[in-house]
């Protein structure tokens, strides 16, 4: 990579401080502004952090021309308002999951970028954590043989969570289940069929308009003969958190530990029977990142925050979401996910919770997100 540095503006400081020392040590960034609402909180981060640029309104950091790109680390209700915001007003967008939680946006999205030019990353963890990045490289190397399915669960207890997450529904939070299984093939989802199971208390339900306590989707995926599985819940289930992602090959499987802290499981197939199963530890992937930004894939900056205790430090994917992004604007090519396949992974888990509200019914994605 090239010498030259771009201007990052971090928007959300809770969850988003966790990036600020990756830019500020990574060798193409230049860490540049901070911006919250909350003045007196967004001058602990800075003073903490030595970031001296500060916007409490959104709208003044967005007119700052030294500003190269926004990273979005807002509530959901945000995220499709900023980064459409930023994107009129020739900023690059890295927007922290989903995408928007309207069709309507996802669209709008994807036409600033392909009006102006600029690039757009929903920045998913899953898909670059550790246990992906080892997983694909099996696929990439043919280890798997043919995949015959995949299937992926996100439960997730949110009590205690801030209260805009008790307006949620399980499948309009998705994307960590959908963009492992279609992510690992490059594919794109064309129609879902999922169900709703069990009941929430009666003022969640009312609050979100969301009745059921799970929901499961199977995806069909665009042009392939796999299909996927994918589960999620938000509220009233006993379940410790997990986000799982299983495939299953003709010559080898790979299977999510049950209980965070297990080892993985690989099936080899023809062998002895008590033998076909091993348990595994995944390695790190830090050897992909330049040297200067390793460490953080085995540590976190705030330990203590919710994302971290439930979501186990996001499997060390920080520092690969912001070298995608940087490595994608100074090589002028598409980040990875891009706006169209941001919109498909955020698509199929707002489609799913369609069906589900509808029996089951089949529900296809709108032919712009589907490749």
């Amino acid at each position: 990579m090239s010498g030259k540095q771009v201007n990052v503006a971090i928007i959300g400081v809770g969850f988003g401080a966790e990036f600020i020392p990756i830019y500020q040590a990574h060798p193409n960034a230049n860490m540049y502004a901070l911006c919250r609402r909350n003045e007196a909180e967004l001058n602990k981060i800075g003073d903490a952090f030595g970031v001296e640029r500060r916007y409490t309104d959104y709208h003044d950091l967005l007119a700052d021309p030294k500003v190269d790109y926004v990273h979005i680390n807002s509530p959901i209700g945000d995220h499709a308002w900023m980064s459409i915001a930023a994107l009129k007003a020739g900023k690059h967008v890295m927007c922290t999951v989903p995408m928007a939680t309207t069709i309507e946006e996802c669209e709008q999205i994807i036409d600033l970028v392909r009006s102006t030019g600029l690039k757009y990353m929903m920045a998913e963890t899953v898909v670059y954590s550790r246990e992906f990045l080892f997983i694909k490289e099996m696929y990439r190397k043919g280890e798997l043989g043919k995949v015959q399915y995949m299937k992926a669960s996100h439960p997730q207890d949110m009590e205690g969570w801030p209260e805009y997450w008790e307006r949620m529904i399980p499948m309009h939070y998705a994307t960590h289940v959908v963009s492992p299984v279609l992510g690992l093939v490059n594919g794109f989802a064309e129609y879902v069929s999922c169900f709703g199971s069990g009941t929430i208390n009666e003022r969640l339900a009312e609050k979100s308009g969301n009745p059921y306590a799970v929901e499961s989707c199977h995806i069909k995926i665009k042009d392939s003969d796999i299909a996927a599985l994918i589960w999620r819940f938000l509220f009233d289930t006993a379940r410790q958190y997990l986000e799982s992602f299983d495939v299953y090959g003709t010559k080898k499987s790979f299977e999510w530990a049950l209980v965070e802290g297990e080892e993985h499981v690989i099936h080899t197939a023809k062998k002895p029977e008590p033998e076909i199963p091993e348990r595994i530890r995944i390695p790190d992937f830090a050897h992909l990142l330049p040297e200067e930004i390793r460490p953080f894939t085995t540590t976190v900056q705030d330990a203590a925050h919710l994302s971290f205790i439930q979501g186990a430090g996001h499997g060390g994917s920080h520092p690969h979401l912001v070298n995608e992004f940087l490595r994608a604007l100074l090589e002028d090519r598409d980040p990875w996910p891009n706006a169209t396949q941001s919109a498909n992974w955020t698509w199929t888990g707002i489609c799913a919770h369609q069906s589900a509200m509808r029996g089951g019914e089949i529900v296809r994605l709108p032919a712009f997100t589907a490749g």
